[in-house]
Order: structure tokens, then sequence, then C-alpha cells
């Protein structure tokens, strides 16, 4: 995500851990608070490029953690995988509008797009949530055991590139074909690239649930 100006403030890496390959989870000291679900402009240099990502820890944690993607030819990301505990980086405050509410809602997906709803979960907020995460390989469903734990059968895997009898083979917008009805007074929650943000929004339309219902967050 491109991220516009905002005020800068210098951190230090407390922890950069490679969870699965090219996905990386980096963790800094906390100042501010936030609400789960916001993003925040993170650069390696004060004046360098700045791109947008979804806070993936709790709100009462005491520190802040994106998840990402390494992409090679990327400018940020392969700065940020190489970085160390101590190193420093710049962050803005934290923004969006893509938050929790209470009510019952389905939270879908892909890739990374997971760390908002990680967050939420983190922040104790989950209550009548189903959650959909489709990914290509099975290592890559991260924080598994949490959310299984937390939602049980709530929590539905759906992996395009491998079989297994725990996960639905397909991809999310697959899953959602294969239901029969949607409930139209739920909120849908979308987080991922925009192909399946687009997607799955144009088949909820298709099943009548009210644009209003419909809140997507795009990760480029």
């Amino acid at each position: 995500m491109h991220v516009q100006q905002h005020t800068l403030t210098r951190q230090s890496v407390l922890y950069s851990e490679k969870i699965a390959e090219d996905v990386f989870i980096l963790g800094f000291q906390k100042n501010f608070d936030f609400e789960p679900g916001q993003v925040v402009g993170i650069s390696v240099e004060e004046n360098g490029p700045r791109r947008l990502y979804s806070i993936c820890s709790g709100k009462e944690e005491d520190h802040i953690a994106i998840l990402y993607n390494v992409v090679d030819e990327g400018y940020l990301t392969p700065r940020l995988s190489s970085l160390f505990a101590g190193d420093s980086i710049w962050v803005t405050e934290p923004r969006g509008d893509f938050l929790y509410d209470p009510g019952p809602s389905f939270w879908i997906a892909s890739g990374t797009g997971i760390a908002p709803f990680y967050s939420m979960l983190k922040s104790g907020n989950f209550d009548r949530k189903i959650l959909l995460h489709g990914e290509r390989h099975l290592e890559k469903f991260y924080f598994y055991d949490e959310f299984y734990d937390t939602l049980g059968h709530n929590y539905i895997r759906c992996c395009s590139g491998e079989e297994d009898p725990a996960v639905f083979h397909g991809r999310v917008t697959g899953y959602l074909r294969s239901l029969p009805s949607l409930p139209l007074h739920y909120k849908y929650y979308l987080c991922g690239r925009a192909e399946m943000v687009v997607e799955t929004r144009d088949i909820l339309i298709e099943r009548d649930i009210p644009f209003n219902h419909i809140i997507s967050e795009i990760y480029f």
C-alpha cells in the first residue's frame, strides 16, 4: 500500500521473525494507542518511501507488530527483512476505518490480509465472527492455533494449492459460492489482494448483501 505524507516517529525494532517462506512478522516499540484494524506507514529511512501495513498485534500488548511478504523486486520489504533488534524504522500514527464491529460478521482474508483480524482476535474482539482465510499453501495459515482455539469451526481455511481433509480445497470465493445462502444482516469484512476483494464483493452483491455491509481493505 502506498501512503501519503504523515508525521513520522523513529522506533526501535524489537524483533524480526520469519514465519513462512518470504513472510515475516516485525515488532517495534509502542508509543501510541490504536484500534484493531488500523494501519501504520512504515519506512526504513526518515525520508524514504513508505508503505501501509495493518497492525498485527493486540491493543493491550506492549509492542506493535506488522506482518508482510517480502517482494524481491520491491524497495521496502527486502530491507525490512534484513533488520535486527535495535535497528530503527520510521512509523506514522495509526489511522483507518477498517474497524471491529460487535455485530455478527464474516471476516474474509487472503494471505497477509489476515493481520487486522489477528489484531482484533488478540484484542478480545471476536464474538459472533466467522473467519475465512484463503492461501495457496498449508504452511501459510498464520496463527492457525490461536484462531482455531478461539473460533473453532467458525475458522475455515481455504487452500487452493494443496489438499487436506481439514481444509476447503479452493479459494475463499469458491467456498462462498458453495454456500446455499448468506445471512443478509451480517457485515462482511474483506482484506487481501484486489482480485480477491473485487471478486468476493461481486459474489456478495449477487447474493443481495447490502453494499453498506461490505467493508474492504485492499493490499497491493
